[in-house]
């Protein structure tokens, strides 16, 4: 029958990328180890986010980990609110939520659930749609976690996404492996009320020089400079 080959090959076709991006997305059972262990082996993974149909892409490179109610530089530090109550959830949900009058942050749900405990995502590399995350950033970077929701669009409404799942709009990829020379680690940023020894806990994880190869040739932010520091 005319035309019955093209469409089964385009079957075919939509079959094999089904199954690669089954393949890509970093399962449930990545998040529901011990938060440390996420918070550093998310360095390098990607970030995907769809986007008024656009795929944008950026490697992670900046992560912080909060671990449970007894951790007093976490949202759970106080008990089951409201707002916190993602975290309280299944390992693998994006915990979103609004700071300072004017950012989102973005945070990945790890370890069992009832026990509250999540990964703040605070940098990405562009590696797919840089441009268009430069123009929504006016030019500007991603190495601060308001700045990657900025770029990506993530707000209230990607709050308790499934990042586990190849079909959401928000999840993770598997990515690089990226060595342990290249990692460094020290305090959280931006904890200056809260007391020792969460004040100093080394649970940050930083690519050291800040990238991960080239990136896409949109990715080079007029401006960046290595060194920044800047939370959002």
């Amino acid at each position: 029958m005319p035309g019955a080959e093209p469409h089964h090959r385009k079957q075919s076709d939509l079959r094999r990328r089904g199954a690669r991006r089954l393949q890509m997305v970093l399962p449930r059972d990545f998040y529901e180890r011990a938060t440390l262990k996420v918070a550093r082996d998310l360095i390098g993974a990607r970030l995907v986010r769809n986007l008024e149909g656009r795929r944008l892409v950026g490697y992670i490179t900046e992560t912080e980990a909060y671990v449970g109610e007894s951790d007093l530089a976490c949202h759970a530090r106080s008990g089951r609110t409201a707002r916190n109550a993602v975290m309280y959830g299944p390992a693998g949900r994006a915990y979103v939520y609004f700071t300072y009058g004017n950012h989102w942050m973005l945070n990945v749900v790890t370890e069992r659930a009832g026990f509250p405990a999540a990964v703040l995502i605070r940098a990405i590399q562009p590696l797919e749609g840089g441009r268009i995350m430069s123009t929504r950033r006016n030019g500007r970077d991603t190495f601060g976690p308001g700045k990657l929701t900025h770029a990506l669009g993530i707000s209230r409404g990607e709050n308790n996404l499934d990042l586990a799942n190849p079909r959401s709009r928000l999840r993770i990829e598997r990515g690089i492996e990226v060595p342990t020379s290249m990692v460094t680690k020290g305090p959280r940023v931006g904890l200056s009320s809260v007391p020792e020894p969460w004040k100093s806990k080394p649970w940050r994880f930083l690519v050291k020089g800040w990238r991960l190869g080239s990136g896409d040739q949109g990715s080079e932010v007029p401006g960046h400079r290595k060194d920044s520091r800047r939370k959002h």
